[in-house]
């Protein structure tokens, strides 16, 4: 699935992201208070359900975004002690009744793309893994097809959106980043954009840590651990390091503009062959969308004070949804 998450191929995505985005700003209110994770979460919703699932019937695309954020929130989908059925209402009886609904609209859509006939010239995600072919020349049953999809809903959607709200949360606790960033989009300039995104996905992490069980005895910082331990790396850690980067709480973009960002020390999709698949997706969803709103909107945030992480299973979100107001929405330009 690698190639359809990089390079050229992100260009395809670019202008269906954009007309996503304008359409949601253009319903945020006026001169009111609303939540921008729950806004986020709405958008990143619609480009996976377009540019992933590529999902043209309306009722279908509709009811998938009325159930997955649903599937998604459910406690019982992390925690073991809510996996028993206990009756009609229980919350693992509610999971496999949305996981069935939400699989059944999966699989029609599956089988829509199988059946199309333009099907070679279609450039969403899903089009491409109904054609590709393993090492025998044999393509992926529906049931795989399906996994691979829920991977990428599940771990998609709900991620960006939580790395957008956090963006637009340091954004306007930082008025002077703010300012500088509107300055070089108006010039044309995207460095700094970039240079502000890797610096909240540094100071925002949205998953703290990552686990792996050994498979083998390994020897870490002078200790020896056996075959089977869960060993983890914290990312929110290593980005609060100050021998790596000096005054670690505070947002300064300015850090990325001549260091980049190194591979082992800046971690939000972490590291080795387990990088996350779509961590290119991610961010070049993040800069148009990012860029779209700091372009149409003046956004204020209620108070000054910042947010706190609050986790919701592993993904941390900002504690009171990040609100915000927005005091004035220039129209559309276009696409850019």
């Amino acid at each position: 699935m690698l190639p359809a998450f990089h390079g050229e191929r992100l260009g395809v995505y670019r202008e269906r992201i954009v007309e996503i985005t304008d359409q949601a700003i253009d319903g945020w209110p006026l001169d009111s208070e609303f939540p921008i994770h729950a806004a986020m979460q709405s958008i990143t919703l619609k480009v996976i359900l377009d540019a992933i699932f590529g999902v043209e019937d309306a009722a279908r695309r509709a009811r998938l975004e009325q159930l997955i954020p649903r599937l998604a929130n459910s406690p019982a989908l992390l925690w073991p002690p809510l996996q028993r059925d206990l009756g009609r209402w229980s919350p693992w009886r509610r999971f496999l009744a949305l996981r069935e609904e939400v699989d059944l609209l999966l699989y029609e859509e599956i089988e829509r793309k199988r059946r199309d006939p333009q099907l070679e010239e279609r450039d969403d995600v899903l089009s491409m893994l109904v054609q590709a072919k393993d090492e025998n020349d044999e393509t992926m049953g529906n049931e795989e097809l399906r996994d691979q999809l829920m991977t990428l809903l599940l771990a998609g959607h709900e991620t960006s959106a939580t790395a957008l709200a956090w963006a637009v949360e340091r954004l306007l606790r930082n008025r002077a980043v703010l300012s500088r960033l509107q300055s070089e989009l108006a010039a044309g300039g995207e460095a700094y954009l970039e240079c502000v995104i890797k610096e909240s996905l540094r100071s925002r992490v949205v998953f703290p840590y990552a686990i792996r069980q050994l498979q083998a005895p390994f020897e870490i910082g002078g200790y020896a651990v056996p075959a089977g331990a869960f060993v983890g790396t914290s990312m929110r850690l290593v980005h609060s390091r100050p021998d790596l980067y000096p005054d670690p709480d505070a947002f300064r973009p300015e850090r990325f503009e001549d260091r980049g960002a190194e591979t082992y020390s800046w971690v939000p999709f972490g590291g080795g062959t387990r990088r996350c698949l779509g961590a290119a997706f991610a961010t070049f969803e993040m800069k148009t969308v990012l860029r779209r709103v700091v372009e149409r909107c003046d956004l204020i945030a209620p108070d000054s004070k910042s947010e706190r992480s609050k986790p919701r299973f592993v993904i941390y979100v900002p504690s009171r949804g990040a609100r915000v107001v927005l005091q004035h929405r220039r129209p559309a330009a276009g696409p850019i």
